[in-house]
């Protein structure tokens, strides 16, 4: 079996910020694997963040070669455009944001080589369709878990 995974990922918010979720699919060989989870208050852009490091935590091993497709510009050009590294560089200075789920990112990041490709989102790519799909119903019909950092910086 190869050492190349390739992962899709969408998340979704219901108000932005408001009951939200995330779907991502990863295909290892023959194998497909499904995830998804919905949070009672968060936002897109978190959503977007949380696919992918549900995706990398779900993998059993490092040292692998992972393209990730996401329609979120925010997330693929903050990877490969080295936005990044830039905020870790000046520790999200300027209001950046998702500094806690970034830092995670980056942690799970390095165990392995990591390319990021946008794929139109709401488009005729049917696992983007798939994680979208996911990623609503996570939000809709739950259960919702508590994005703890997310609900306590906003002071619910």
């Amino acid at each position: 079996m190869s050492n190349e995974l390739v992962m899709y990922t969408d998340g979704a918010s219901r108000g932005n910020p408001g009951p939200g979720g995330y779907g991502a699919i990863l295909f290892w060989g023959d194998h497909r694997k499904e995830l998804s989870q919905g949070y009672r208050y968060t936002t897109n852009n978190r959503m977007e963040l949380m696919a992918v490091i549900a995706g990398l935590e779900a993998l059993k091993k490092g040292g692998l070669k992972i393209t990730i497709y996401s329609d979120s510009q925010y997330v693929v050009k903050a990877w490969e455009q080295g936005w990044l590294k830039n905020w870790i560089a000046t520790d999200f200075k300027g209001g950046k944001k998702n500094k806690d789920l970034w830092l995670h990112f980056y942690e799970l990041a390095k165990k392995n080589t990591i390319r990021f490709v946008w794929v139109r989102g709401h488009a005729d790519n049917p696992y983007n369709n798939r994680c979208d799909q996911l990623a609503t119903a996570a939000a809709d019909k739950g259960p919702l878990h508590v994005d703890k950092v997310f609900e306590e910086e906003s002071g619910r």
